[in-house]
């Protein structure tokens, strides 16, 4: 205890001796304007951009009726007096929920169409009044056909968001005192709104055309159930200007408040759109409102969390008295240098006046109050009636929206060209030849040119009036500079391709980037005009002390205890070894589920993966481990460190919870040494535009149709993609903690169990990968690379992105990477089962084999009964689905949780169409057994597979090689634990 005193001294007299001082004693943060002036480009400058628009776009038929009128008619159409429904279950409902007259509850599945007549020719937005129902808590999603055809290719996906809140109005706090982060509930109620882009990409309401006459309009469910009221054609008003409003105060005699300062708590937020908007803990200041050196205090809102273009946050303010009143908000804006993060503000669920449809937050490296008005002297002044009134931020992107649109629309073109290129050329073109692609391909170098000038002509609007280059225009620059020298230069194209290819892809990665409006809020404050306002930034004092504090408290907290519960025989350890965010959900839902109804304790502890080895050595282990490989509890088992799980008297009724693919690894002589967590498998996705559109070919449905296929790919020099590794829950490749435990390839075990071959034979003593089948498949498998010459390796969500591989097989948490990693090829591609081989009757088999985790007990656990209680619960239906939607809500839907629970994973927020399209994959999954001893067997099966594509040796002879190795492996841990084996 001296020591640490006596450091505490000696960093006192460091700061003292070095001088420290801030940038300025008072704090850095000072009162910004948030006006129109902070919009990057201004409205006239992007008509430059009018004719930029992909094929099929809402922008390609805006401009085909640019000329149209707006009638101020109006056209009801009741919907339950709708004319037909294929697939779904309607029912008509009286005076729901407060709403007078009929309303129609919609199912997530099928189609509903209503008919009416529209009196005048012109545009219309379609507005919609309707009410969320509970579902799997996601955004609920349509498809809108009119006249029976999808008028653009961004109404095949029509979004209505849900309304969320904290479940309880004040944070609880774990037993070390942090504030819990609240769990998120639905907040139904009814909603009108007109159908808009949920991305962004066009800010204003959808627009469509309607000549004189009768029409239809058709919703076909996507996902979730909707009760909708009414559906409307109608123009609705534009805001006045706040001159004009302002004009009017004066002529209304409205006076301005005077000594009011209220402030709320920007983590206090009434509603939200989404259950990702969570209030968390900030530490950047102690300035901010709560604070505390050590403990964990929900202080801030938003954050990074708040960047998606049409996400809101909505905040309660109890007006003291009728007056006009200023509005300014204390942020942190420290994302995106050199631009603001836009916001659009609703006071009481309308725009008041048209300025606040870009209120522009400006970057600033520390906490700043930005007042909303036109400059410093002239802020904005709103009229507010006594009494509670909301204030509601919606993330735009303004007139950053027809850039991004013109961006991504090059993205598709130039990588539409470079396909072309490299079906002339190949990926490695020969450096010493002369491939002609300016005869090939007449029209290339026009659009490296037309690409290049509007590349430049965006940098120069993101560039403003100051012209500066940054890192927000550095990669245009070189594209466009690129595109420009390979204009001039056709006959450098080939070597430079790579390069292209590489910057194309850096280009989506500045898409990504830019399309994010990220802004963190401590709290708005509702106040006199020009009244003195906090200073937003702490002073040095403050910053000194509570910095000292920290350093003091940082010998006493334990930063990774999740709970104060001590190992003991009414308790139960459990450690999990993912990331913070799962450790504390899992928590969490303990506190409220688990021990309340059980009173069982549990004490858990967040681990890295690869102490478990050691500490279940030393006798310290825990009880109950979570998120444990396949390979694990059959190599624990068989060195008796797993508890059995099959003598619980229930544990066949929880096995019925899982498929029976998914309990294969886990069963050892006769008995199950783990419950399945999680199951992956293979299925086949392919780009809908390329595949059907470019090349008109169908998606194959067996191993003949991909021979056939792979001629037509190849001659365009595209590739067609196998699994290579396991994926994890992100898509990305599954890290292994040791290079000796990597599980056998996906290709094979689908080849193999194609043709009813196995792994393991004779009880598992020895490998069946000698068998006739297993050779047969093993160089069918290899075949695919030496005479078809597909990449052994690839990123294939980069290929997949950019088209160069527009088919191929893997594992289904891909799904969740493709759905945020390129946003600019949504709704071009799909996934299906993969291709099977043909039965003598003509059926198509299409097994997959299946990878994942679970959770497993130790033997040494003394309450088995408690572990096993808490296993029970923990791979329940109930927990399975509000662990998984929880880790949707926090991380988004790159978290979807691949849960072996059945029930669960079909009550998880997947689209309809897709999820049925996994349940037809889900009947062919076969579990890869587990053996003492087959932990060889996949790095084998590698070392094989790259002898026979590498080096060019004999399939047979080669894989007859390695089984040697793997035979010996298992015969060798056979007779280490006295079990019969093979000599």
């Amino acid at each position: 205890m001296r020591r640490a005193f006596a450091k505490v001294f000696l960093i006192f007299l460091l700061f003292f001796a070095t001088g420290f001082v801030p940038y300025q004693w008072l704090g850095g943060g000072s009162r910004q304007i948030a006006s129109a002036e902070e919009r990057p480009i201004s409205g006239t400058a992007l008509s430059a951009l009018a004719d930029t628009y992909k094929k099929g776009s809402y922008a390609e038929y805006l401009a085909r009726y640019k000329q149209s009128t707006r009638p101020s008619a109006e056209t009801v159409i009741p919907t339950e007096q709708f004319s037909s429904a294929q697939g779904m279950n309607v029912s008509v409902l009286d005076n729901y929920q407060g709403e007078n007259g009929k309303s129609i509850l919609t199912s997530d599945t099928g189609s509903i169409e209503w008919q009416f007549t529209v009196e005048q020719e012109g545009m219309y937005n379609i507005g919609i009044h309707y009410y969320t129902v509970s579902g799997k808590d996601s955004d609920i999603e349509r498809e809108l056909r009119i006249d029976g055809s999808v008028p653009f290719a961004e109404a095949k996906s029509i979004t209505f968001q849900r309304i969320w809140k904290n479940d309880k109005n004040e944070f609880e706090r774990d037993e070390q005192g942090n504030d819990l982060v609240p769990s998120q509930v639905e907040e139904p109620m009814w909603q009108a709104s007109l159908l808009k882009d949920a991305t962004g990409s066009n800010e204003d309401p959808y627009l469509f055309y309607f000549s004189k006459g009768k029409h239809s309009i058709m919703f076909t469910s996507v996902r979730e159930p909707l009760i909708i009221h009414s559906l409307n054609l109608t123009n609705s008003a534009t805001a006045p200007s706040y001159d004009t409003l302002a004009s009017t105060y004066t002529q209304k005699g409205y006076q301005l408040a005077k000594d009011v300062m209220l402030q709320v708590q920007g983590e206090r937020a009434l509603y939200k759109s989404s259950p990702t908007l969570l209030p968390y803990n900030d530490r950047s200041s102690p300035a901010i409102e709560p604070y505390h050196v050590s403990k964990l205090r929900n202080n801030a809102m938003g954050g990074w969390a708040w960047r998606l273009p049409g996400q809101w946050i909505e905040w309660e303010v109890d007006v003291p008295g009728d007056g006009l009143y200023q509005i300014a908000v204390k942020n942190h804006q420290n994302y995106l240098r050199g631009m603001a993060s836009l916001r659009t503000m609703y006071i009481d669920g309308k725009m008041p006046f048209q300025e606040l449809q870009h209120v522009g937050f400006p970057f600033n490296s520390d906490w700043q109050t930005t007042v909303i008005g036109q400059d410093a002297e002239h802020p904005y002044l709103f009229y507010f009636t006594k009494g509670k009134h909301k204030v509601r931020l919606e993330v735009t992107l303004g007139d950053l929206a027809p850039i991004l649109n013109a961006v991504e629309t090059s993205i598709l073109d130039l990588n539409a060209l470079y396909r072309k290129i490299i079906s002339f050329t190949g990926t490695v073109p020969d450096s010493f030849r002369d491939y002609q692609l300016e005869q090939r391909i007449p029209e290339m170098a026009g659009e490296f040119r037309k690409q290049s000038d509007l590349l430049y002509k965006i940098t120069r609007l993101i560039q403003g009036q100051n012209g500066k280059n940054d890192e927000r225009t550095a990669m245009l620059n070189t594209l466009a500079y690129q595109l420009s020298d390979m204009a001039d230069r056709p006959d450098t194209v080939p070597s430079r391709i790579d390069q292209f290819k590489t910057n194309v892809g850096g280009l989506g990665a500045w898409l990504l980037s830019v399309n994010e409006q990220p802004l963190a809020v401590d709290y708005l404050t509702l106040s006199s005009p020009q009244a003195k306002l906090p200073n937003p930034e702490a002073t040095v004092w403050q910053k000194f002390k509570s910095s000292s504090a920290a350093f003091i408290a940082s010998f006493f907290e334990n930063y990774d205890q999740l709970s104060n519960t001590k190992e003991g025989a009414d308790s139960v350890s459990v450690w999990v070894t993912s990331a913070r965010d799962q450790a504390q959900t899992i928590k969490k839902l303990i506190d409220e589920t688990f021990t309340p109804k059980t009173g069982i304790k549990i004490n858990l502890k967040l681990v890295s993966a690869d102490i478990l080895l050691p500490s279940t050595v030393a006798g310290k282990g825990p009880d109950v481990a979570l998120q444990a490989p396949n390979d694990l509890p059959v190599n624990y088992a068989s060195r008796n460190a797993m508890q059995d799980l099959s003598v619980f008297p229930d544990f066949n009724s929880v096995k019925s919870r899982f498929s029976e693919s998914s309990m294969v690894p886990y069963e050892y002589s006769g008995s199950y040494y783990a419950l399945p967590e999680t199951q992956t498998f293979p299925v086949l996705f392919y780009r809908k535009d390329i595949l059907e559109d470019e090349l008109k070919m169908k998606p194959p449905q067996s191993w003949e149709d991909v021979y056939d296929m792979l001629p037509n790919l190849q001659k365009h020099n595209l590739q067609f993609g196998l699994p290579q590794k396991p994926l994890n829950t992100f898509g990305n490749d599954l890290e292994t903690t040791n290079i000796i435990t990597l599980p056998p390839n996906p290709a094979l075990a689908m080849f193999l169990y194609q043709h009813d071959g196995q792994f393991y034979k004779n009880d598992g003593t020895s490998s069946g990968l000698d068998s006739e089948t297993a050779i047969k498949e093993f160089k069918q498998w290899t075949d695919f690379y030496v005479n078809y010459k597909i990449p052994i390796a690839a990123d294939f969500a980069n290929r997949f992105r950019t088209g160069e591989m527009p088919i191929g097989i893997a594992d289904y948490t891909m799904y969740n990477k493709l759905s945020v990693f390129a946003p600019e090829i949504k709704g071009l591609w799909e996934f299906a089962p993969v291709p099977g081989t043909e039965k003598p009757d003509g059926s198509l088999r299409r097994d997959v084999g299946s990878g994942g985790s679970g959770v497993v007990m130790f033997k040494r656990t003394k309450n088995k009964d408690a572990a096993w209680k808490f296993m029970e619960w923990w791979t329940s239906k109930e927990t399975q689905i509000a662990f998984g939607r929880q880790m949707e809500i926090r991380m988004g839907s790159s978290a979807r949780y691949p849960t072996a629970n059945m029930e669960a994973l079909a009550a998880l927020p997947w689209p309809s169409r897709d999820f049925d399209r996994l349940k037809e994959q889900m009947k062919w999954v076969k579990g890869i057994p587990e053996v003492p001893g087959g932990y060889l067997t996949g790095r084998n099966i590698d070392n094989a597979f790259r002898r026979v594509v590498v080096q060019g040796d004999d399939p047979r002879e080669t894989m007859d090689y390695y089984v040697r190795y793997i035979n010996d492996e298992i015969a060798l841990k056979r007779k280490e634990f006295n079990l019969p084996y093979e000599k």
